[in-house]
């Protein structure tokens, strides 16, 4: 009847994330009705539960993260903090959510590796959601030329790289950021806005293969660390 009562107030989206929860609960509720059954039998159910009591407590430090695990899972299925879909980072590690379950968290990475989550790290680690305030992501390549290049030149080769690329949004204009004078490089970063992140890796690929093949027909010149050494005798 609970089950009922607070589905019907959920949305269709929410509905399948809550099957833990009240998994949860049915079993919470069949131990009380066990004890309270055994109670009504005449079986003293203190006198069990003291002779239990070392065994209980290994038990219960035994299950000290399961338990955490599962509090964590109830508290992200009702803050919303996680949703299926969403792109996450944590630990270093990125991956797509596909399931959230009571205990463990379910992701698929860009490899297609499949990364099994357990529900506290969300609570014990920084998690970066690649996509909270919604699917568009801002991307960057960042790339060196040699002194004395046209500078304005390398501006309009990475801004037309990007613009060229079919999956990089057409709605916010890709900018191109000077940033530093390095010891070898003049250093630009060029930003531009994506509908999938899960794609980045790819995309940026796609655009550092094209940003080479122009840099070449244009004789603009990507450079490397280099050393002069004196020998001295």
């Amino acid at each position: 009847m609970i089950k009922k009562i607070v589905n019907r107030k959920l949305q269709d989206e929410d509905k399948d994330k809550f099957k833990a929860v009240y998994s949860f609960i049915k079993y919470f509720v069949y131990v009380i009705v066990l004890v309270i059954a055994l109670e009504s039998s005449g079986v003293n159910v203190s006198v069990l539960l003291a002779g239990s009591a070392a065994l209980l407590v290994g038990i219960g430090l035994g299950l000290q993260t399961l338990f955490q695990d599962i509090m964590s899972g109830i508290f992200i299925l009702i803050d919303k903090s996680l949703h299926v879909n969403d792109i996450i980072e944590i630990e270093g590690k990125v991956g797509k959510v596909e399931e959230i379950r009571l205990r463990t968290t379910r992701a698929v990475t860009i490899d297609d590796k499949v990364l099994v989550i357990p529900n506290h790290k969300f609570l014990t680690n920084s998690l970066f959601n690649w996509t909270q305030n919604g699917t568009q992501t801002t991307e960057a390549v960042e790339v060196g030329v040699a002194y004395g290049s046209d500078v304005e030149l390398v501006k309009s080769i990475l801004i037309d790289v990007a613009k060229s690329h079919p999956k990089v949004l057409k709605i916010k204009e890709p900018r191109v950021l000077f940033t530093d004078f390095a010891d070898s490089a003049l250093q630009f970063k060029l930003l531009f806005v994506i509908n999938n992140s899960y794609e980045h890796l790819t995309i940026k690929s796609d655009l550092r293969f094209a940003i080479d093949k122009k840099f070449r027909e244009n004789n603009v010149t990507i450079p490397f660390p280099q050393r002069d050494i004196h020998l001295i005798k």
